[in-house]
């Protein structure tokens, strides 16, 4: 997908609103924002990266994954199976995979483990309730030999919610502290507004493990 594809992604559509314009505007600059800072790392030609997002389900894992493609959020359905965007410049290729995060498609996670770059986590951080759930299925993910040493991402969501926990209190509940095999970062961000989201891309990228293909 050409980047110069999201510059046109309302075309056709009604006129924009101008809360709309802006936060279309907001995307584009973190699709570049992001497309720049790869640019600058890029250490061969065609380069590809691999980030995997995962997450219990209604975690905000697809809202996150159109708001790094510069689209609609407005209408967004539980993912059954997976979504896959790739921005593509300058003869690299970021793919972003996005796996449903129900509980009879976890089992299925580990067929999109090979040749991940980034891990990227999702948590609903206004969901207290299934923190351990959360815990539980992230720790099953960091003792997958697949994703040994694989950088870990997690996007502590949801905190335009009056009741999010922050991030500091979302890393010590979840017992984050005892990771020691990889580097790690937890964000605050919201998917609804994309703040923190771009923090949490920058430090993907300045943390690429990139593996031979």
């Amino acid at each position: 997908m050409d980047p110069s594809a999201f510059c046109g992604i309302f075309l056709g559509r009604r006129p924009l609103t101008r809360r709309e314009s802006y936060s279309s505007r907001s995307n584009r600059q973190l699709v570049e924002g992001l497309l720049s800072i790869l640019r600058r790392m890029k250490q061969s030609p065609e380069q590809e990266v691999r980030l995997l997002l995962l997450g219990l389900d209604n975690a905000g894992k697809t809202t996150l994954l159109k708001q790094l493609a510069a689209e609609d959020i407005s209408h967004i359905t539980p993912t059954q199976g997976f979504n896959i965007k790739t921005v593509q410049s300058s003869g690299f290729k970021l793919n972003v995979w996005d796996i449903g995060g129900q509980r009879k498609i976890r089992p299925y996670w580990r067929n999109y483990f090979e040749n991940t770059d980034v891990l990227i986590y999702v948590i609903d951080s206004s969901d207290k309730k299934r923190f351990e759930e959360s815990s539980m299925e992230l720790s099953e993910l960091l003792e997958e030999e697949t994703l040994a040493g694989v950088p870990l991402l997690i996007f502590a969501n949801k905190q335009d919610l009056m009741t999010a926990t922050s991030a500091s209190e979302l890393a010590e509940s979840l017992n984050l502290h005892t990771i020691r095999d990889r580097m790690w970062q937890v964000q605050a961000c919201s998917a609804i507004t994309a703040e923190g989201v771009q923090d949490g891309m920058t430090w993907v990228c300045r943390n690429i493990s990139f593996r031979k293909k």
